[in-house]
């Protein structure tokens, strides 16, 4: 990693917008393609980055005849469609902070969340959305024009529609780049809520421009113009924000947008994405797709397991520059026969970067994916920081989140072993909530994370679990759900899981059929089943969790181990009363809809 100092960072981009950037990235690559998408009857559509500039042009010309201007803020609500980036550009082409906010907020949040942002504008992708913010019109108390981009005809009340936007008379984006300054918001992130009311997190644009710098000085690779990038999480995520709009529109990525997350499996087959970030469930997700397609042939799986096991401690040294000649060559035998196949069914065999963050991954899964040549690495960071905290992306640590990134300070509490962290990514605090700011950001920049770590001895950090959400058991013990969690989910059969315990005599869990693997396990087993809320009921489901309980149990003490467990069939949904938008668990939501299953664990 890169030994740059955060005043080095600085000196670079010191007076640089996400305009002036972005102006750059277009007079050196207008040509290329920047846009891609689906079209309704499967075809692609392209969009180069002369192309945006023009619509970005039309847009913000659009939007400033309808009274956008300088320090207004303009709710974004869509999915992953090329509008977004063009829209987000034109904001802040006008001096405005565009507001992205996740599609499933229903329509008291979008009051809140609107007024809190004393939106003038919000621009809408279709009718349900408009739907939404019709429902508390007469509540947004700074909304003064809606603007729709699909479905418009018919629609009641969007003030314009896309369309007028386009047709409007263009800026001269080289002015219009004057107005705004470094220390204008380029963004409000709304943290998810899942400990309280949504928190508007201020990034300004020497927030957004000092990130790139770093994860430039942090990227394994020279170039990055025309890397394949598909873009599927929500643009309300800071980790989405960052990798395919900021990066994007500053280093000339070639982004593919995927309006339906799900979808990301089909998508990353046709695009072969080079760089490719992923919360832990989407890679959960590959990794149990490939092993139970695998188990369809009990001697393939064997072969491939063989591999893996033959495999792991060389792709290790590998990565760290330590391993022989010999090595090398066993392992490029074992990557021919075996694991170059496995990356190209999964559309991953051409990738450069592949990142897991926002919640923990087990580390045997990641060391999985490494021996198979897929180069994946743990992120660390929150919306405070610009999304980057920690991060090495190729002398991996399975089990930790890497290193401090190039120009940022990362060091622990004395007194509780907090994660703190100083540098130029760190935001600028919480919309209009200075004492909420002052509980985490300290005059001298340190910000607190909330996060309880351990840094070893060559700087790399792990995470033991978020203060709020340590687990402390009846008997006084503290321990992490999130490890527990991580390590549950490498039973075969378990997709989910949520450790209970919080004043109880002992650790229980909740654990979720994973959908991709329990059919076809049920077959091998001859188990017929009408639905997974069947199957978890089947006394040998129970049974072979129970068998591999304790290999995931290892490195845990006795009061820190899972003794009693519930099976549940029905996956749990990102974006719903379970998972927040990225999958992180809804742990109050959690013990409310599962409150029965709970307490029968716990009875006499």
């Amino acid at each position: 990693m890169s030994n740059i100092t955060s005043q080095e960072i600085q000196a670079r981009v010191e007076g640089k917008t996400v305009p002036d950037l972005f102006l750059a990235t277009v007079a050196e690559r207008g040509d290329a393609v920047a846009l891609r998408w689906k079209n309704d009857d499967d075809s692609w559509g392209e969009m180069t980055f002369n192309e945006w500039a023009d619509q970005v042009a039309r847009v913000a010309g659009g939007l400033k005849a309808r009274g956008v201007s300088h320090g207004d803020r303009v709710m974004l609500m869509m999915r992953n469609i090329p509008e977004f980036h063009v829209a987000d550009l034109a904001c802040l082409f006008l001096g405005a902070t565009p507001i992205s906010i996740y599609n499933s907020s229903h329509p008291e949040q979008i009051a809140y969340l609107t007024n809190k942002s004393k939106a003038t504008t919000a621009i809408l992708e279709d009718v349900g959305f408009l739907e939404g913010f019709l429902k508390v019109r007469d509540e947004l108390d700074t909304l003064q024009h809606i603007c729709l981009i699909k479905d418009a005809d018919g629609a009641a009340d969007p003030d314009s529609t896309w369309a007028d936007l386009l047709a409007s008379d263009p800026v001269d984006l080289a002015e219009a780049a004057k107005v705004g300054s470094t220390s204008d918001l380029a963004t409000v992130i709304f943290t998810s809520g899942t400990t309280g009311p949504s928190k508007g997190v201020m990034l300004d644009h020497n927030n957004i421009t000092w990130t790139i710098e770093c994860l430039k000085e942090a990227f394994p690779i020279d170039t990055y113009a025309g890397k394949r990038v598909v873009s599927y999480l929500p643009m309300a995520h800071i980790a989405e924000r960052v990798t395919s709009h900021y990066m994007m529109l500053a280093l000339g990525y070639e982004v593919t947008t995927c309006p339906v997350p799900g979808e990301i499996a089909a998508y990353a087959g046709e695009v072969h994405p080079n760089i490719i970030f992923g919360v832990p469930r989407v890679w959960e997700k590959v990794y149990a797709g490939v092993n139970a397609a695998l188990a369809a042939d009990p001697e393939k799986k064997k072969a491939v397991d063989e591999a893996v096991e033959t495999a792991e401690p060389i792709a290790h040294k590998m990565a760290w520059g330590t391993a022989t000649e010999e090595e090398i060559a066993t392992y490029n035998f074992l990557d021919e026969v075996a694991f170059s196949t496995i990356r190209g069914l999964v559309g991953l065999d051409q990738v450069d970067a592949a990142i897991t963050g926002a919640a923990p991954i087990p580390a045997e899964m990641l060391s999985w994916f490494r021996t198979i040549g897929i180069n994946l690495s743990e992120i660390y960071g929150l919306s405070e920081t610009s999304g980057p905290m920690t991060w090495e992306a190729t002398k991996v640590k399975p089990g930790t989140v890497g290193v401090a990134c190039p120009g940022v300070e990362v060091k622990l509490a004395d007194e509780d072993q907090e994660v703190l962290c100083r540098g130029g990514n760190v935001f600028r605090g919480y919309l209009d909530e200075p004492e909420k700011t002052a509980e985490v950001l300290e005059d001298d920049g340190w910000f607190h994370s909330g996060d309880i770590g351990e840094i070893d001895d060559e700087g790399y950090l792990s995470i033991v679990d978020r203060k709020k959400e340590l687990i402390i058991t009846a008997g006084g013990k503290n321990l992490s759900p999130s490890n527990l969690e991580a390590n549950l989910k490498m039973i075969r059969l378990v997709g989910q899981a949520c450790a209970i315990g919080d004043q109880r005599p002992f650790v229980s869990a909740l654990l979720v059929l994973d959908p991709d693997v329990a059919p076809g396990w049920a077959a091998e087993h001859g188990i017929e089943f009408d639905s997974l809320d069947d199957l978890a009921q089947h006394p040998d489901v129970h049974a072979a969790i129970e068998a591999e309980l304790p290999a995931a149990m290892e490195g845990f003490n006795n009061a820190e181990k899972v003794k009693k467990f519930t099976v549940l069939g029905s996956e749990w949904l990102p974006d719903s009363e379970l998972l927040t938008p990225t999958s992180k668990l809804k742990r109050r939501g959690i013990h409310q809809q599962f409150d029965d299953e709970i307490e029968a664990m716990y009875a006499k």
